[in-house]
């Protein structure tokens, strides 16, 4: 049994490649559901129906744990999929929301950058609102990213009109809230614009959160408390990549967030797909 790990495009490479890091034994297949991406701006119940699609897909591959490594997904579709359309006996899903929030230090200031799709779902402001609860109130600012994405997935992140929207939401979210203590990078595709947010921030005292080595973490926590999952994973090293796009263009794009080329295939997921 495997390791899946899906994400609605490119961006939960960058959990992969963390995953992978702390847990090289373990085999691996990555989904990505590229030909419908980007899912930030979809309702609720297409993205609920197109992750359960990917879920099946990578269950039917013979994955017995499945990382939704995908912030939107894991706000509109985990639970519901968790509730209603697995049996936890022979599969477990996981999101990257709750590790995530775990993450963040006491503060009473918190700034979330995500796509418009997760800061609509309320997640991050319900699961830190939990966290926070019995200690003190909080103050939560989010602030939508919408040309992150495409600039990154067009490998212009290194570009002036980069650099151009990083001053813009930044500039938008501290507008909001001067006072931001942690920041929450609420979208896998984020990090790689690291480099000018510590820039844009300077000597603000703000800690940044960004989920790779976060999400490692937590799945290693995971697998040392539940052993019985953890003895059913085969321990080859070995990852499989998977795209609803192209296979050729899924490479060429992967490169800019693993630095290496791999190979990937194609394939279709099934449009209806029955409960248990």
């Amino acid at each position: 049994m495997k390791i899946g790990v899906f994400d609605s495009g490119y961006g939960g490479l960058t959990i992969l490649s963390k995953i992978r890091r702390h847990l090289p034994s373990y085999d691996y297949i990555y989904l990505g559901d590229n030909a419908r991406a980007p899912y930030g701006s979809r309702s609720f119940d297409v993205i609920y129906r197109y992750t359960l699609q990917a879920v099946r897909h990578l269950e039917q591959m013979g994955c017995r744990l499945i990382i939704l490594a995908c912030n939107t997904a894991s706000a509109k579709a985990l639970r519901t999929i968790q509730q209603h359309d697995i049996d936890p006996n022979r599969l477990r899903v996981l999101g990257v929301i709750r590790p995530t929030v775990e993450a963040v230090p006491d503060c009473r200031h918190i700034g979330v950058l995500a796509t418009q799709g997760t800061i609509q779902s309320m997640s991050y402001v319900l699961e830190l609102q939990k966290q926070f609860a019995l200690q003190h109130p909080i103050s939560i600012t989010q602030q939508a990213c919408p040309m992150w994405v495409p600039l990154i997935e067009s490998n212009e992140h290194h570009s002036a009109g980069a650099d151009f929207f990083v001053d813009k939401y930044l500039s938008l979210l501290f507008h909001q809230n001067p006072h931001i203590e942690t920041l929450i990078l609420a979208c896998t595709h984020y990090p790689l614009l690291l480099p000018q947010i510590r820039q844009w921030l300077g000597a603000r005292d703000v800690r940044i959160i960004a989920q790779g080595d976060i999400v490692a973490n937590s799945l290693a926590t995971y697998l040392e408390r539940h052993t019985d999952i953890a003895q059913d994973l085969s321990q080859s090293g070995t990852c499989l990549y998977l795209t609803t796009e192209a296979a050729d263009k899924f490479a060429d794009s992967a490169s800019i967030f693993l630095q290496d080329m791999v190979q990937a295939h194609h394939v279709e997921l099934a449009e209806d797909m029955d409960r248990y």
